[in-house]
């Protein structure tokens, strides 16, 4: 199949040298707003135009606690195991990042954190893996805005074998701080509109060349959907963070992440447009230059 063919939203590619695949993640759920979540499917191929799949990269058991909205899986390699970081609702709980683990790219995944990482009355979602430059490993989630209108970032360290957190999340910045951002106008009849309503998604962390921290987010633009950068102004993941005064992606397209091609091209992919079931997987080159990052000009 090719790209263009796979339905997904949340992409998030896991590039394996060894092999000469290129892995692709995602919300792959029909109807990933509702009803019972099935799980999560996985693409591969070589050249990041013709797939193969999909293969069933996660399947709940029948005791899982996660009943809907199977959301945003990503893939890392850590210690030499396979690390999902993927995110689960149920009737009665509060949304979570929960850590699933493999021995093979494609999977099977497994539960590997007992539930989700994140804080247990919160609302969250989203979190990604950031290694620190001492090696500590760090969730980076958003804390969602049905519970706090204003979403925001945080960073949680983890226990070293990624099964628990450690301490208390540390604040990064709320959605309302960028300049590209404004006021979603979602629709939700269960969550009042008692304030204005700030989205914050999927951030991604990548280290630049010359050591700087950039973040990509997502959130609503003049536009739609959009996605932007925010920077460390430490290089470290505590900050604190500034941000780009205009969107990297700026209409109809989001929740991205950065990686590395075989022959050494930098890509972003992301899903566009941002309409249920019409999202499809975007790979756009891009450049680094001063600790920044630009698209590519098609």
């Amino acid at each position: 199949m090719k790209t263009t063919d796979i339905h997904i939203r949340d992409p998030f590619v896991l590039p394996i040298a060894q092999s000469g695949f290129y892995y692709l993640f995602g919300t792959t759920d029909k109807n990933c707003w509702g009803g019972k979540g099935t799980g999560f499917d996985c693409y591969r191929s070589r050249d990041l135009s013709d797939w193969e799949g999909p293969f069933p990269a996660f399947r709940p058991a029948p005791s899982f606690w996660g009943e809907t909205q199977f959301w945003s899986p990503e893939v890392h390699f850590f210690k030499g195991r396979y690390y999902m970081f993927a995110t689960f609702k149920a009737e009665g709980c509060y949304r979570g990042t929960q850590i699933l683990v493999a021995d093979a790219p494609e999977g099977p995944y497994e539960p590997w954190s007992d539930g989700p990482v994140t804080p247990k009355n919160w609302e969250c979602l989203d979190g990604t893996l950031h290694i620190d430059e001492d090696g500590n490993p760090w969730i980076v989630f958003c804390h969602e805005w049905v519970q706090v209108h204003n979403g925001a970032v945080y960073a949680q360290r983890l226990s070293e074998d990624l099964k628990q957190a450690v301490g208390r999340p540390v604040f990064l910045f709320n959605a309302s701080e960028a300049p590209w951002g404004c006021a979603s106008n979602w629709k939700d009849n269960k969550t009042p509109r008692l304030f204005p309503v700030y989205v914050t998604d999927g951030p991604f962390l990548y280290r630049t060349r010359e050591g700087g921290l950039l973040m990509l987010w997502s959130s609503d633009g003049q536009k739609g959907y959009a996605m932007g950068i925010a920077r460390s102004t430490t290089g470290k993941v505590e900050g604190p963070w500034e941000h780009e005064p205009e969107a990297l992606w700026s209409e109809d397209g989001g929740h991205g992440m950065i990686f590395r091609a075989f022959d050494g091209r930098l890509f972003v992919t992301l899903h566009q447009p941002n309409k249920l079931t019409k999202e499809r997987p975007v790979f756009r080159e891009i450049c680094e230059k001063d600790n920044a990052l630009f698209l590519k000009s098609v």
